[in-house]
């Protein structure tokens, strides 16, 4: 699949925005020094001042369009802090610091769990590292009342018992899905698929994915889930063009995965082109930056 199309039947549905919590941490120690994830190459430098611009815009975009950014300081020898996304899960206002696979990137759950202590994350209650191996929002993505969960490269299914058990996902009413990612280049969830609207204005539950990254039985839960789903083909998937925040209008994301975009319009999004281009070489675009927290209640969203 090279094209972006959207399947052949679909509604457009009223899109509005919400305004959303977002935690980030500046790349100011970014650098690629080893290699852990396929995009990943040492020999090509990185422009710390260009990372730091290009973040520095995402920040702006987000606060321009109304939604609260918290940052939380980064640490040297952390070079891949800067995806924020991978530090933990928030939901239902239960906040659950990741534990990595990688050495590499080991010391970042407590580090994140550190900010989770901080009076900037008083509306969440503090639950701690992870014991199993889970990263994230990398690989765990909030739907309604889905739960979508990666699983293959980082994340593991006990990693996913754990968080349905820790932060009572049944007790919120909400379902765990497990979709297995085959594609090395796709080790992240949020590589291979965008939540584009929840349904909680619009009523209609959107996502898009690139099918090869997944395997064929997660392909297939995926279309029984998501039968009006946008599929992302080869070109826009490799420029991680499905590594996107949406607020329900807004969708932010690489400003090279074009085709993409011309599908968002036709679904009614507005899509928000970001250069992450020196981000991009530790394999990471928009959403890996981005941690959204999630409150309680809705009251607290809007603080």
């Amino acid at each position: 699949m090279t094209q972006t199309t959207a399947q052949l039947t679909h509604t457009t549905a009223q899109r509005t925005a919400t305004p959303r919590h977002y935690l980030m941490c500046p790349p100011t120690y970014f650098d690629v020094v080893y290699a852990i994830n396929p995009w990943m190459d040492p020999s090509s430098p990185v422009d710390t001042a260009k990372a730091i611009a290009q973040w520095e815009a995402l920040r702006a975009a987000y606060e321009a369009r109304g939604h609260r950014v918290d940052v939380i300081d980064p640490e040297p020898g952390l070079p891949d802090m800067v995806y924020a996304a991978n530090g933990g899960i928030v939901v239902g206002g239960r906040a659950l610091a990741a534990r990595f696979t990688h050495p590499e990137r080991a010391a970042e759950g407590p580090a994140y769990d550190r900010w989770f202590d901080t009076a900037a994350a008083a509306p969440y209650g503090r639950l701690g590292e992870a014991v199993e191996t889970m990263e994230g929002e990398g690989d765990l993505l909030l739907i309604g009342k889905l739960l979508l969960a990666g699983t293959g490269f980082r994340t593991t299914p006990a990693g996913h018992a754990e968080v349905a058990e820790r932060l009572e996902l049944a007790e919120q009413g909400i379902e765990l899905v497990p979709l297995e990612l085959v594609d090395p280049r796709y080790y992240h969830l949020d590589t291979a698929l965008s939540v584009l609207d929840d349904g909680a204005v619009s009523g209609e539950t959107l996502v898009a994915y690139h099918p090869e990254a997944f395997s064929p039985a997660a392909q297939e839960t995926l279309r029984r889930l998501f039968p009006d789903a946008i599929l992302v083909g080869a070109d826009d998937a490799a420029v991680l063009g499905l590594n996107v925040v949406s607020d329900g209008l807004h969708v932010f994301l690489s400003d090279r995965a074009r085709d993409y975009a011309d599908a968002l319009k036709e679904r009614g999004f507005v899509p928000v082109g970001i250069d992450l281009s020196e981000i991009f070489k530790g394999g990471g675009s928009v959403k890996c930056c981005t941690l959204e927290l999630r409150p309680t209640t809705t009251e607290e969203t809007q603080r």
